[in-house]
């Protein structure tokens, strides 16, 4: 498979994770969500999902099986923000390794092609989901908007090579 392809969600949702709806993953037929941490669903350094994050969360519940999944080893944080989600998690996962991600998507209990990994890094979430087969779904980055010129810059950049190797990053 070419990078280009590897680096190529299958949904590109133009948004924030919180537009991602149940008639979307039923349209997708979608049964299971592999959901990054870090920027996807929270700004960098918050420790606790917010209302709105939690609001979504259990409307999305009864139509998906849902897991977090992040690179952070802070086992602290991360599993302050599972709790207050009430949803499981693998930390330290090291993607776009697959291991940790096919551990998630095993423990769903789901066909591998009826789960996706949703994330707004292109480099890690997107490239992790393809290389296993899984639908992949790019969001748009949870940043504090103190942090934002030094973030957006690495996104620049990911979605400019990407790009450059073939990848359609159009909504």
């Amino acid at each position: 498979m070419s990078w280009g392809k590897l680096l190529q969600p299958d949904l590109v949702l133009g948004d924030s994770i919180l537009r991602l709806t149940p008639e979307v993953l039923q349209q997708h037929q979608l049964k299971g969500l592999v959901l990054d941490v870090d920027e996807t669903l929270v700004p960098l350094k918050v420790r606790e999902a917010s209302d709105e994050l939690r609001q979504w969360v259990e409307l999305v519940r009864p139509s998906v099986s849902l897991w977090l999944l992040s690179n952070n080893l802070s086992a602290s944080r991360i599993s302050s923000i599972a709790h207050s989600l009430n949803v499981p998690y693998i930390l330290g996962a090291a993607k776009p390794s697959r291991r940790k991600l096919r551990q998630a998507v095993d423990k769903m209990n789901l066909p591998v092609e009826q789960v996706a990994m949703v994330g707004d890094r292109l480099f890690t979430d997107v490239l992790a989901g393809n290389r296993l087969g899984m639908f992949t779904i790019l969001v748009e980055p949870m940043i504090d908007p103190n942090d934002a010129m030094r973030r957006y810059r690495w996104r620049t950049f990911e979605v400019w090579f990407s790009q450059k190797l073939g990848a359609t990053l159009t909504p």
